[in-house]
């Protein structure tokens, strides 16, 4: 009976230290970017740069909008230790006002996904006088 208790002890150790962990292997130079003013109609891009801080191999699994007006493009190939790179976000500025997006980057082997935050103000252009 004691080495049955302390098999599952062992084992439900091991299930707990095989999580996959929290933070974050890729070091974002920025994780909110501001475009002030844009004008309506025309889509604005801005990248986030980032370098893999962590000592193994890192691969993106996505990178997923909260709308569709929004559309994140991220490498699909492994990110090798100590190498950079980026994601490059496109917002399709077509309803005028404030606007404020996240993009949820899920890497593999973290929980918690990174966050990526755009905003600014969609202006309309002025009404041309004959």
């Amino acid at each position: 009976m004691k080495k049955l208790f302390l098999f599952a002890c062992l084992l439900i150790s091991a299930a707990t230290f095989a999580q996959t962990t929290s933070t974050s292997p890729l070091e974002f130079k920025e994780v909110k970017h501001s475009f002030g003013k844009v004008p309506q109609n025309v889509p604005v891009t801005t990248t986030f740069t980032f370098t893999n801080t962590s000592d193994k191999t890192v691969i993106i699994e996505n990178a997923t909008a909260e709308c569709g007006c929004t559309t994140p493009v991220y490498p699909k190939t492994p990110i090798l230790k100590g190498k950079t790179g980026e994601i490059k976000v496109t917002y399709n500025a077509v309803a005028a006002g404030q606007f404020t997006k996240n993009v949820h980057v899920k890497i593999a082997n973290v929980q918690q996904p990174v966050q990526l935050t755009i905003s600014g103000e969609v202006v309309t252009a002025p009404a041309k006088t004959k």
